[in-house]
């Protein structure tokens, strides 16, 4: 145990999401070390000697996968992808509504603090996915168990769903204006929305699975990322990133046009930016040690 100059132990805080070393939105990521991956340590536990004076190890798993139900998970994926696609969708349908009221500024800043707010108040419980191309891609990384992909799908577009149509009853009849649609070529906006999701993805990917990014501010990058993305492609693909973005709104107002660009182009962008990701991403033996276990609720 290390000790200060006096002789005091030196107690760290203990791990919690978001914290180098522990979880940062999602039990999933400790999972990941349970298969034969060389790129990744197979030690399960960290040095943190305060919760574990006897043998100076605690499980880095916060909370384990065995502490979260599967049912559990799946309310936290229905709950925080409701609130997604009702703020995101709602913004645009404002902004039809009022005349251009929110600005596209307005539209992004909306979807990406969704995102922010979800992950910091859901990541811990189910790992604040809220997007299928997020989901099949981590479970094709290895990063999540591919047998619980259908239910969190299922989770995912239930919510979003029964977002469109509450936003339907509320703002009816602008409902349109939710609705994501390519205003450019299909081949134009398969292209945008391609990109945008290797982008979000590349981000997600680091901070989510690598210890040694900076997972403090997991939330705000993966939210500032979400605006950005919009900023750039809001007017052209509508930004949407996520197929449950378009699913549930298209359903609510009976569009479906160009709906198959925002079903496949986020999945194999979401497959290269987490592929990417990972091809890039520092070896244990070409990285710096790991930095001080700090816990950003001091």
């Amino acid at each position: 145990m290390a000790e200060t100059e006096n002789g005091t132990p030196n107690v760290s805080a203990p791990a919690t999401p978001g914290t180098p070393g522990g979880p940062l939105f999602s039990s999933h990521r400790v999972d990941s070390l349970s298969y034969d991956r060389k790129s990744m340590p197979r030690c399960k536990c960290l040095p943190i000697t305060a919760w574990a004076p006897d043998h100076g190890c605690i499980i880095a798993d916060f909370p384990s996968a065995s502490d979260v139900s599967l049912t559990r998970k799946l309310g936290a994926e229905f709950v925080g992808t409701f609130i997604l696609i009702f703020v995101a969708t709602a913004a645009p349908i404002v902004n039809q509504k009022y005349n251009g009221a929110e600005t596209l500024i307005g539209n992004a800043a909306c979807a990406g603090l969704a995102v922010m707010t979800i992950i910091l108040s859901t990541g811990h419980i189910s790992g604040a996915h809220l997007n299928p191309s997020l989901t099949i891609a981590f479970a094709a990384l290895r990063h999540f168990p591919w047998v619980q992909v259908p239910a969190y799908i299922v989770a995912q577009v239930l919510g979003s769903i029964c977002a469109s149509f509450a936003l339907k009853g509320i703002y009816h009849p602008f409902m349109s204006g939710g609705v994501t649609v390519p205003s450019v070529s299909n081949s134009q906006a398969f292209g945008l929305e391609f990109v945008i999701t290797f982008n979000l993805l590349f981000v997600v990917t680091a901070v989510a699975t690598d210890t040694r990014a900076v997972g403090e501010l997991a939330g705000i990058a993966v939210g500032a990322t979400v605006m950005m993305n919009i900023l750039i492609a809001g007017p052209l693909s509508g930004g949407s990133m996520n197929p449950v973005r378009t699913l549930g709104p298209a359903v609510a107002a009976n569009n479906y046009r160009g709906i198959w660009i925002y079903l496949v182009a986020p999945t194999l962008g979401a497959l290269t930016g987490a592929g990417v990701y990972t091809a890039v991403k520092l070896r244990n033996e070409e990285s710096d040690p790991p930095r001080p276990v700090r816990s950003f609720r001091r």
